[in-house]
């Protein structure tokens, strides 16, 4: 979680515009503007829409940065189709409730998963124990669908057990519907400003509205699936790398 006054402070302070994608939180739960930020965009695509049938996006600025950017939006001609301006009015009217409904849900299924024996870490950053949770309480009202879980270090195989054998949670990039995903995730690829040192396999999770209990069923099988597969997992002792 970025510590969004601050960067602006110094950023401002250099001539420097600032940019955030809001797409995890929405406006409903967090306010870059109002915390320093001069340009905010949100991939429509995922809370706003809300069905996974639409390509849409946003982009707002506060007033010293709104005339040059309306008058980029002029000349690039950039428009969305009458058919996914429909959908996204669609999906914000549900909005508040189904951005309620996905934070009950992520909260409920990151607590479960930190009491995991094949769980090293869960980053979520509502869990008091999340590095930046501090600065989440301060500026955001609420917390989003999407959250990582670390897993104990195994080969490709064992995620791959794991993942395949879901009934309920999917494999896909875009999230935001009402669907549940679990993909597996490499940000030691395309880290860049900090490397990304943690050992283990990390999941990106989105939870949607399927029946909490039944989520976490089909979670504990992919574990139980996940340590099956690893070969460094011996029952009764930790495992290692």
């Amino acid at each position: 979680v970025q510590d969004l006054p601050a960067i602006a402070a110094a950023a401002k302070a250099r001539g420097v515009a600032v940019v955030v994608d809001n797409s995890w939180a929405t406006p409903l739960f967090y306010r870059p503007l109002a915390l320093g930020a001069d340009i905010v965009v949100h991939s429509g695509t995922k809370m706003f829409v809300g069905h996974s049938d639409a390509m849409f996006g946003t982009i707002s600025a506060n007033e010293a940065y709104w005339p040059r950017l309306a008058r980029t939006h002029r000349r690039l001609g950039v428009a969305v189709s009458p058919d996914d301006s429909f959908l996204a009015a669609r999906g914000l009217r549900t909005l508040a409730v189904r951005m309620k409904e996905h934070e009950a849900h992520a909260r409920a299924l990151a607590g479960w998963l930190e009491e995991q024996p094949a769980v090293r870490r869960v980053f979520h950053p509502a869990l008091p124990g999340h590095p930046d949770h501090a600065i989440w309480k301060r500026d955001f009202t609420g917390s989003g669908s999407v959250f990582a879980v670390l897993l104990e270090p195994a080969p490709r195989v064992a995620v791959a057990a794991m993942v395949d054998d879901f009934r309920l949670f999917g494999m896909g990039y875009s999230w935001g519907g009402f669907e549940s995903l679990c993909l597996p995730v490499h940000p030691e690829k395309i880290r860049t400003a900090v490397p990304w040192t943690e050992a283990g396999n990390l999941l990106r999770i989105h939870v949607g509205f399927e029946d909490l209990g039944d989520l976490e069923a089909d979670l504990a099988a992919g574990l139980e699936r996940y340590r099956a597969a690893n070969p460094w997992f011996s029952p009764g002792a930790e495992a290692t790398a």
